[in-house]
């Protein structure tokens, strides 16, 4: 049986990654500007390197206060000198600790926007240029990002969400919506398995749509985040 990877969303105040990381691929660490700091990137770095999981960059927009969950007005040159400093920041972080930077996968409200907007997504890659010959990117398939990210020479993996209903556009079911998040690890496991096995995604209207993922996020604050990585491990790593 094939493996599938999975990463999960850290240092996001759930302080629950000790717990995470013997079952999971590679991690996203924020990068201070929707959560975290500088002594909680240090502390998930080594912890990750600790359990030879792999490290990626969480960065999202300046936006503490709505935890990065809702699209804020910045302009191209402050969205792109913040990106540039909190992935310098957690690079920095890294380094000082012998490990490696993996992958680049933004968060929450940046993630779906860069996602389907042409502009905000070839700003974004430009303030992750530095980067572009030594990391991959996470992005979701069939995305604006995707297409714009290949187009200029980075390197890219898709991802997919295991405890996240999808709408048929492919983008995800809003939070505010009773149906946004899959909590049963049973119905995670039947999910993902049919977007790994068959490259297709059920979403909320019963429509099957094709979809591609080689790595599936978990988000370290669905309530039952243990329970569903220990399961996807046993299924597919044991």
């Amino acid at each position: 049986m094939k493996k599938i990877a999975i990463n999960c969303d850290v240092g996001e105040g759930l302080d629950n990654e000790n717990d995470l990381m013997p079952f999971i691929q590679s991690c996203n660490i924020a990068c201070g500007s929707h959560a975290g700091n500088e002594q909680i990137m240090d502390k998930i770095v080594k912890l990750a390197i600790k359990h030879k999981v792999k490290i990626g960059a969480h960065p999202s927009y300046p936006d503490p206060a709505n935890f990065g969950r809702k699209s804020i007005e910045i302009t191209s040159e402050k969205l792109q000198k913040s990106i540039q400093n909190q992935v310098n920041t957690l690079n920095e972080i890294i380094k000082s600790n012998n490990g490696i930077l993996n992958h680049i996968k933004p968060h929450g409200a940046l993630y779906n926007d860069i996602a389907k907007n042409n502009k905000l997504s070839l700003t974004f890659l430009e303030g992750i240029s530095a980067f572009k010959d030594e990391v991959k990117l996470y992005v979701p398939f069939n995305s604006v990002i995707a297409k714009n990210a290949l187009k200029n020479g980075f390197k890219i993996e898709y991802e997919a969400f295991a405890d996240r209903n999808y709408n048929i556009d492919l983008s995800l079911v809003s939070r505010n919506k009773r149906n946004a998040i899959i909590h049963s690890s049973k119905e995670v496991l039947k999910h993902i398995s049919e977007i790994f096995n068959n490259e297709v995604v059920t979403t909320v209207t019963g429509t099957k749509v094709p979809i591609k993922a080689t790595t599936f996020c978990v988000h370290s604050d669905n309530e039952n985040a243990l329970e569903i990585v220990e399961a996807i491990h046993k299924f597919y790593h044991s």
